[in-house]
This record gives structure tokens, sequence and C-alpha cells, in this order.
């Protein structure tokens, strides 16, 4: 960089900061305006590619302490001090810049191009344009590749168990990515270096992924819990009875019903449920009495024999008084 950008360019000014700014301020600022103004975040947009090499240069002389020392005290020295155009006579540079070289009164010297370089290179810091990037690089290092959203349905059981699946990104190439078991319906899963890469050598950037889970015919998920509606007898409920109990993905279980269970009763099963990294939950039975549909001319005659030989209640009768107090 000339010298006399350094006079001319207000570097605090180009990245909205105060001239006390610390360090780890001005990074966070230089960042957020890399983001907006990066030329992938605006593709074909001049202004935007002009804005983003402006802050690149102003961050990659003020993010470096003996740089911005340096442009600190030529800033310092006012608009008063002599000028020097490149190519120009050596009159002016030589009376701005003596003192800074050791040298000084009206010594001449001659610079050849690579000369200039290593004199500028060590005073400003090595810095370069040219970058991939398309602009000057700072201090900030190269800039991680653009993150990118994607989603995908899964199964009741893949979302589960837990799968490898194949993604097709918008205009790139296709991707394996592990699905973790116990993923939920609508959950979001930030996939670290998934994303697109860097344009300029840096790491990649992420991959958040939506997650659509079908329905199950048999099994409901509420939380780490899976709950399941099991039908039992008239008979069954009213007696007792030892039933199975179907679970996701393996053998049915046993599970006892005891005399006089009401429709509407849930009996847990531990272990059953759904494994995440918080734990395994248990399988919920919720018991649903199965009403017959037909009767038997015997069954029905038994079943009103039962219905008179059972005492005079009204089942209705708690409800209706609470919905009148």
């Amino acid at each position: 960089m000339a010298s006399q950008d350094w006079f001319d360019k207000d570097f605090y000014k180009v990245l909205g900061v105060s001239k006390d700014v610390s360090q780890a301020d001005l990074k966070k600022t230089y960042r957020k305006l890399a983001r907006k103004y990066h030329p992938d975040s605006n593709p074909g947009d001049a202004k935007a590619e002009a804005k983003f090499k402006e802050i690149s240069e102003a961050n990659a002389v003020l993010s470096d302490p003996e740089q911005r020392k340096e442009y600190d005290q030529m800033r310092a020295m006012g608009s008063g001090m002599p000028r020097f155009a490149a190519g120009g006579q050596n009159g002016g540079f030589e009376d701005v810049f003596g003192g800074m070289f050791g040298g000084g009164g009206n010594q001449r010297t001659s610079y050849q191009a690579s000369g200039f370089e290593d004199i500028f290179g060590s005073m400003f810091g090595n810095g370069g344009f040219g970058q991939a990037s398309g602009g000057f690089r700072g201090a900030g290092g190269p800039t991680k590749g653009r993150d990118i959203t994607a989603s995908t349905t899964l199964d009741f059981m893949t979302a589960i168990k837990g799968d490898t699946a194949r993604l097709q990104a918008s205009g790139g190439k296709p991707i394996s990515v592990r699905i973790p078991a116990g993923v939920a319906d609508g959950q979001k899963i930030r996939l670290k270096g998934k994303g697109e890469p860097s344009p300029d050598g840096g790491a990649p950037g992420d991959l958040t992924l939506t997650v659509t889970v079908r329905k199950h015919p048999v099994f409901e998920r509420e939380g780490q819990n899976l709950r399941v509606d099991v039908p039992v007898t008239f008979a069954e409920a009213t007696l007792g009875a030892t039933i199975e109990v179907p679970t996701l993905g393996g053998e049915p279980v046993k599970l006892k019903i005891a005399p006089g269970t009401p429709s509407g009763r849930v009996l847990r099963v531990k272990g059953r449920g759904v494994t995440t990294a918080k734990g395994t939950g248990d399988l919920l039975a919720e018991i649903v009495i199965a009403v017959p549909s037909h009767l038997t001319v015997d069954a029905k005659e038994y079943l009103e024999k039962f219905e008179k030989a059972m005492p005079v209640e009204n089942p209705r009768a708690d409800l209706i008084a609470k919905a009148k107090a």
C-alpha cells in the first residue's frame, strides 16, 4: 500500500470504529462487515466488492499492532506534511521518510521496484493483494465458506435408530451425512464443514439440515418416550389378564393387566422408548377397551344377565356433578 493512502484514508471511519477501539472489538466489527459485503454473499454487486476490499484493507493495517502504531503516527503528522506522488521527484519523499529510514538531508536515492517493496513490505507487514478472495486479505485470515441449508424426510424407524443419508445440495455434489439416533420431527441438525468450500482456502461452511419424520402406523413419540394404544377386551379389563404389547423394531413384551383396569390407564414398559444422548425413554401402553361390534345370541343373553346382576349405578353421575359445580 502506498503511504500516500495512509494520509488520505481514514481506516477507523471505514470500519465505523473509534480510534481507541480494542483489538477484540475491531476483530468482531471486521468479521461482521466482511460477512455482509463478501462477494459470495453479493454476486455481481460491484459496490459490495469494492466495499469488501476497502474494509479488508483497513483491517489489514489496524489489526496489526505495529502497522496500527505506524499508521496512527503518520496520521497524527497532519495534512500539512509534504506529499509525494508515485514516480515523481524524491524531494518530498526524503523529507517525509528520511528520519524513519535513517537518512536525511538532500541525499538522493533511486529505488527499483523490488527495493521499494522490500522497504514497504517490512514497514507495513508484507500484506498483499491478489488473493483468491478477490481483495486484500487482512490479518483475520481466509474467509469461511458459506453456510447452506437443506431438508430431508426420514422414516420413523430411521429417525429413532439413526442412519447415513445421501443428500443432493442445490448446484453441488451429493454428500453423505450421519443422522444421529433419536432425531425428532422438525429438528435442525448443524453439520460442521458440510457447507460450501471457502473461496480462499479457509474452512468450509456448515450445513443446517431440517428433518421431517414420517408418522408410524402404531407408535407416537413423546420426547424420549414412545406411546402405543393397546386394545383389550371387556373381560380382560374386568377380570385381569396377561397380554402382549408390541415394541418398536423388536419382539412383543408381555404386560399384566390388573382386574378392573379402566380404559385410558397407561402402563409403562421401562427402557423400550427412544435412545438419545440424554438417555433412553420408556414405552407407554395406553389401555383401550375394545367393544365388540357383533354379538351372538348367547353372548347377548349372558350380557343382559350380567347387566341385571350388577348394582345400580350411574358411571356418569360424578362427571355431571362436577360440570354443574
